[in-house]
C-alpha cells in the first residue's frame, strides 16, 4: 500500500469507531458486537453488529479491505476497459434500522478503488454516499438530511450537490415497483476528477456528514409513541429495501461477487420484514402519504 492509500485505511478505521461510538450513545442500551474476518481471495475486515437496543432493532457498521486478481463484474460492467485488472478496495458501510417506525432507516458508505494492471498505470477512484430511508415522513427531516448534504459538498463546487443529489435519486430507484427507495442524500462513484488529495477530502467531508445528519432526526423521533399499525406498515415499506439491496445494489452484488464475507454483506437486511399481496395504504392515511408526497424525486432545499 502507497502512504496515501494507507491514509485512507485509518481514515475509514478512525470513521467506524466514531459512528460505533455516537449510536452506541443514543441507543443508551446494547452496545456493538465486532467481527474480525479474513477473505481467503486477499484481505478481509472488521464487521460491526448492534441488535436488539432501546433505539436500534438491528445495525452493521462494516470495514473492509480486500484485494484480488480481478475485478467482479458488478465493478467492470460499466467501466469495461478495467475488466481483467487487479483490485484493492477498501471502505466503510453501514445500514441502521431503528425499532420505532417513526426513525428512519438510513444507510451511508464511503470507499477507495484501486485497479492495477502491469505495465500500466493504476487507476484510482472514490465512492460513497448517504441517503434516507423513513416509513412516515416528516419535512423537518427530509430539510435537515439534506442541509447537512449540501453543506458537505458546498465546499467542492456549487454544482456538486445538485449533481450527486440526483444521482443518488437515479440509483436509488427501485425500478420494478417504479418508486424511489427513500427520500435520497447523496451518492458519487467513478470521482477521480480532482487531485487525489481533493477527492479524499471530500469522501472525509461526505463521511463525517453521516453523523450531523442522522443523530437530530433520531433525536426527534425515538420518543414517538407507535402503535400495530404503524409497526406493520414499518414491516411493509422494508420489504422495499429487502429487493433494492437483493435486485440492484452495487455493493451488495460487489461483494458476493468478490467472494466478500457473505454475513458481512447482507448485514444490510432488517431482522423482521414482511410481504402482503397487492397492500396499499387508503387513500388520505399517513401512511398513503408516504408514497404520494414523500417518496418524490423532489429539491427539498427549494424553498429552505
Amino acid at each position: 500500500m502507497s502512504d496515501r492509500t494507507e491514509a485512507v485505511k485509518a481514515y475509514l478505521l478512525d470513521l467506524q469507531d466514531r459512528i460505533c461510538a455516537a449510536l452506541e450513545a443514543e441507543d443508551g442500551s446494547a452496545r456493538f458486537v465486532e467481527d474480525a474476518w479474513e477473505r481467503p481471495g486477499g484481505g478481509g475486515g472488521r464487521t460491526r453488529v448492534i441488535e436488539s437496543g432501546a433505539m436500534i432493532e438491528k445495525g452493521g457498521v462494516n470495514f473492509s479491505h480486500v484485494y484480488g486478481s480481478g475485478l467482479p463484474p458488478s465493478a467492470s460492467a460499466h467501466r469495461p476497459e478495467l475488466a481483467g485488472r487487479g483490485f484493492e478496495a477498501m471502505g466503510v458501510s453501514l445500514v441502521i434500522h431503528p425499532h420505532n417506525p417513526y426513525v428512519p432507516t438510513s444507510h451511508a458508505n464511503v470507499r477507495l478503488f484501486n485497479a492495477e494492471k502491469e505495465g500500466e498505470e493504476p487507476v484510482w477512484w472514490f465512492g460513497g454516499g448517504f441517503d434516507l430511508t423513513p416509513f412516515y415522513g416528516f419535512d423537518e427531516d427530509c430539510i435537515h438530511w439534506h442541509q447537512v448534504a449540501r453543506d458537505a459538498c458546498a465546499p467542492f463546487g456549487a454544482d456538486v450537490y445538485p449533481r450527486y443529489k440526483e444521482w443518488c435519486d437515479r440509483y436509488f430507484h427501485i425500478k420494478h415497483r417504479n418508486e424511489p427507495r427513500g427520500v435520497g442524500g447523496l451518492f458519487f462513484d467513478d470521482l477521480n476528477q480532482w487531485d487525489f488529495d481533493t477527492c479524499f477530502a471530500f469522501m472525509r467531508a461526505v463521511g463525517d456528514a453521516y453523523l450531523e445528519a442522522y443523530l437530530p432526526i433520531i433525536q426527534r423521533r425515538k420518543a414517538t409513541p407507535y402503535g400495530e399499525r404503524e409497526r406493520e406498515f414499518q414491516l411493509l415499506r422494508r420489504g422495499r429495501y429487502v429487493e433494492y439491496n437483493l435486485v440492484y445494489d452495487r455493493g451488495t452484488l460487489f461483494g458476493l461477487q468478490s467472494g466478500g464475507r457473505t454475513e458481512s454483506i447482507l448485514m444490510s437486511l432488517p431482522p423482521n420484514v414482511s410481504w402482503g399481496y397487492d397492500k396499499n395504504p387508503a387513500p388520505g392515511t399517513p401512511e398513503a402519504r408516504l408514497t404520494e408526497y414523500f417518496l418524490k424525486d423532489r429539491d427539498w432545499l427549494a424553498d429552505a
